[in-house]
């Protein structure tokens, strides 16, 4: 397992390459919630969401040798978009893998960047794809079975931390687990008594399933929120959360889309539906920890349209 040495090594490395996103009391929030909260803007990230730091930390972390071959990663939509953009800035050659479901438009900023976009059918034929091209020589940049990207996620943690005023649970966004790894890590170091929850859509539990399996396990995905859908948790991941996590909590499709139509009427965020996740989730906190509660939501991004979220909101009946 990481160490906050390891993340404050990170925190250097990728300094002056990424944005010290802001850390913001919500009067919006704290009314809709019944409770005071915080919140660390990662949707105003470089790429539009925390995945940025990940890839970043990586990319300087290869050889010479390594950085003329190229890397590749596989990508549900955000991270394929940050090794794409930060590869580009950095005139490493990136091939990006993503499942048919990926936003059209994660595509679209990848391709701008310069990477190679390759489609497969479904996220788990993507992760096998790439395990080829790795086996071709390109490094792979993994989205979250990496010390290294695990690390430099919990940067995130490390400015929650520093920058926030006092909350009593935060909450984290899960798909592979990287970013909640890093960030309790982070925060058990610097925020000693402080609970950590990590949210799932029912349709992409992954860690759920690694927690009550006592190991990860591939799992079935069918939720639309792709930034999120695992095939499964790593053993990296696992340890992680098993050991500095409170619990794991599970909210459904049409809550995540309710939570980003909320985030953009109460906070003024646009937020996409991986992000939009936390607020039903706060409200299962609130119900089993109390009405003292102080909320840290960690808003991991906001890569999605208009268009994306008026065709959902019509799917699942919302207002």
């Amino acid at each position: 397992m990481i160490t906050v040495a390891d993340v404050e090594a990170a925190a250097e490395r990728i300094a002056g390459h990424v944005i010290r996103t802001p850390t913001v009391t919500s009067p919006g929030l704290s009314a809709l919630l019944g409770a005071p909260v915080t919140a660390k803007l990662e949707l105003l990230q470089r790429t539009g969401s925390f995945k940025a730091r990940g890839a970043t930390a990586k990319l300087f972390s290869l050889g010479d040798a390594e950085r003329a071959a190229g890397v590749a990663a596989v990508s549900g939509g955000n991270h394929g978009i940050a090794v794409a953009v930060m590869a580009g800035a950095l005139d490493i050659r990136a091939t990006v893998v993503m499942p048919r479901s990926a936003p059209g438009r994660a595509v679209e900023i990848a391709e701008a960047a310069g990477a190679s976009v390759i489609l497969a059918d479904t996220m788990a034929d993507a992760f096998a794809l790439v395990e080829e091209l790795r086996t071709k020589g390109l490094t792979l940049v993994h989205p979250f079975d990496d010390p290294v990207v695990i690390a430099a996620q919990g940067t995130v943690g490390l400015e929650f931390a520093e920058d926030a005023g006092q909350f009593t649970d935060v909450l984290v966004s899960i798909g592979g687990g990287a970013l909640i790894s890093g960030v309790a890590t982070a925060l058990h170091a610097r925020r000693p008594g402080v609970r950590v929850w990590g949210v799932e859509t029912e349709g992409a539990r992954a860690m759920s399933e690694a927690l009550a399996s006592g190991g990860p396990v591939p799992v079935q995905l069918s939720s639309i929120v792709s930034t999120l859908s695992a095939p499964s948790a790593s053993r990296l991941t696992y340890e992680h959360v098993s050991a500095l996590v409170t619990d794991v909590l599970t909210v459904t499709d049409a809550e995540a889309v309710q939570g980003t139509l909320d985030l953009a009427d109460h906070a003024k965020l646009w937020a996409e539906p991986a992000a939009g996740c936390l607020l039903p989730a706060a409200r299962q906190v609130l119900e089993r920890v109390g009405a003292d509660a102080r909320l840290g939501l960690v808003v991991c991004g906001g890569n999605t349209t208009p268009a994306d979220v008026a065709v959902w909101t019509e799917r699942f009946g919302l207002r």
